[in-house]
């Protein structure tokens, strides 16, 4: 059930995300530990299962009303299944963005043989688990800007994500590049050490209550949930909403999942089309 967004603004340019009335959200960091690195007498990946995409693509469709776009990118962990719808498109983040800001500030804190500063973490927490603004444009410094995001995406194979130093919430992205992200906060192998891993799942698996919305909606009773959201309404399309949701569903399988959206008449609006792309790519998978 959608309720409606509570009336109150964050600062930021173009970067308004009002919130939304509360909902139950799990404390679930311990079950969305990354899992370790495959060693080498590890056995074959398990096949991964088929996928009637036709069928997905037309469940999608029939969830966008109007102007409104989407793409949807899934990759299973368990067996290597995966899809993806839209994969043309690029949408800018608006705050899931601060994910990819987390793992670049944590990248460079690696290179340095050093932990986060007391100061960092409070922002970090601050930033992923309130969508905090303010949090975000300290962090965003810290790591240099749009070159820094850029210098850590490279590192973390994101192929069709483009930072611009005008903000932030303009970087521009795909839904495969995100789950691309995802995975590497999930699997070993990649630059972000597990302990990094660890932190940022265990700070998405804590989002404010108010933001417990999304990706989530594809969640069974008794799943573990990480993610991440970004709501925006956009001057430039004549304050029409981008709503985006990236994270980590894990039960009997385990999803990575972003689906990303614009052209929304409203926030809520957005909301719903996000949670039924959701269910509806899950339910088609499983």
């Amino acid at each position: 059930m959608l309720l409606g967004a509570a009336a109150w603004k964050l600062s930021g340019p173009d970067a308004s995300e009002p919130g939304r009335a509360p909902v139950a959200a799990p404390s679930n960091a311990a079950d969305l530990a990354p899992e370790p690195s495959p060693s080498p007498t590890a056995s074959a990946s398990p096949t991964p299962r088929p996928v009637d995409r036709g069928e997905l693509a037309k469940a999608i469709e029939k969830a966008v009303k109007g102007d409104a776009r989407v793409s949807v990118s899934v990759s299973d962990l368990t067996d290597g299944t995966s899809y993806t719808y839209g994969a043309s498109r690029r949408f800018v983040t608006a705050s899931i963005v601060k994910v990819d800001i987390l793992a670049a500030l944590l990248l460079q804190a690696q290179d340095r043989g050093r932990a986060l500063t007391a100061s960092e973490k409070s922002l970090a927490t601050r930033m992923i688990e309130n969508s905090d603004n303010a949090a975000a444009n300290a962090l965003w410094s810290a790591i240099g800007g749009a070159a820094g995001l850029a210098k850590a995406d490279r590192r973390l194979g994101l192929k069709e994500t483009t930072a611009t130093s005008v903000s932030w919430g303009l970087t521009s992205t795909s839904a495969r590049d995100q789950v691309r992200l995802l995975n590497a906060l999930v699997s070993g192998g990649g630059p972000l050490s597990k302990r990094s891993r660890r932190y940022i799942l265990g700070l998405m698996s804590q989002v404010d209550t108010t933001q417990d919305w999304g990706v989530s909606a594809g969640a069974a009773a008794g799943d573990a949930v990480a993610l991440k959201n970004g709501w925006l309404p956009r001057s430039t399309d004549g304050g029409l909403w981008v709503i985006n949701s990236i994270g980590r569903i894990k039960g009997d399988h385990d999803y990575s999942i972003a689906v990303l959206s614009d052209r929304n008449p409203s926030m809520d609006a957005g909301v719903a089309l996000v949670e039924t792309v959701t269910e509806a790519v899950l339910d088609g998978l499983s």
